[in-house]
């Protein structure tokens, strides 16, 4: 699966920085097949090929955090049965407070 079109990039770039937005805009969603694993992307740097956005692992809210994430490193992900990670091609985006109410904080 193609996890970044172009089409994607523009929209990041279109959207730009959300530094500062309590309830930021989640463009992309990424998981894992078969485990909890979750990222929802608010921003994207095609330089660096790196996301912003917030991280769930599904088990404890505790673990859940904002932070970078690597397209490459997305994209090198195997899991259970060689399984990769995927990207919903099926989402509308929507604020963080819509698909993880525990991740609208200052940041």
């Amino acid at each position: 699966m193609q996890l970044m079109t172009k089409e994607l990039e523009r929209r990041f770039a279109q959207v730009g920085s959300q530094e500062g937005v309590r309830d930021p805009l989640v463009i992309a969603k990424f998981f894992h097949p078969v485990g909890s694993a979750t990222w929802w992307a608010t921003e994207y740097d095609p330089d660096e090929r790196m996301f912003f956005g917030f991280v769930t692992l599904g088990l404890v809210e505790a673990c859940d955090e904002w932070g970078p994430f690597s397209l490459d490193e997305l994209a090198s992900v195997r899991g259970p049965l060689g399984l990769g990670v995927e990207r919903d091609r099926f989402w509308t985006e929507q604020p963080i407070s819509e698909c993880a109410p525990h991740a609208v904080k200052d940041r």
